[in-house]
């Protein structure tokens, strides 16, 4: 999520780790649909996906917005087995205000933070979590000029 040169990370308290928005994808919902529903609920804005998708011509069918990077990660690795995988599919978006109100049952908005790239790049922040970040900023700026 970005606004005006910076994007938004929270302190997730069930994993110990400072990332952007995101969830799982329920029943009957497309992964962008995923993505904005959980800005909405984490946050309480309403996104705008920076989305560089291709229109199809495509008599049944429709070209889906495609994620920026998908990424694969371990969850729960004990002795080098893995026990868990999450597929990460990773929108940039931007957001209209940095007024963080997050839906009941979500972390508070004191858990929330705006980075800009300075801060991103002095961060100690994990480094995927730092890339994406300033990818956000940059493919928003982008979209702007």
């Amino acid at each position: 999520m970005v606004n005006r040169g910076a994007t938004a990370l929270h302190d997730h308290k069930h994993l110990g780790i400072t990332i952007p928005p995101g969830g799982h994808v329920d029943r009957d919902e497309l992964p962008h649909e995923a993505a904005l529903r959980e800005v909405r609920e984490e946050m309480g804005l309403e996104p705008d996906l920076l989305d560089e998708t291709r229109d199809v011509s495509a008599p049944a069918g429709r070209a889906l917005p495609q994620p920026r990077h998908q990424m694969l990660y371990d969850i729960n690795v004990y002795d080098g087995t893995v026990g868990h995988q999450h597929i990460d599919h990773i929108y940039y978006a931007t957001v209209p205000s940095r007024d963080i109100s997050p839906a009941d049952g979500e972390e508070s908005a004191e858990s929330w933070q705006w980075y800009t790239t300075a801060e991103l790049r002095n961060s100690d922040l994990s480094p995927d979590v730092v890339q994406f970040g300033i990818e956000a900023i940059q493919a928003a700026e982008n979209e702007s000029a």
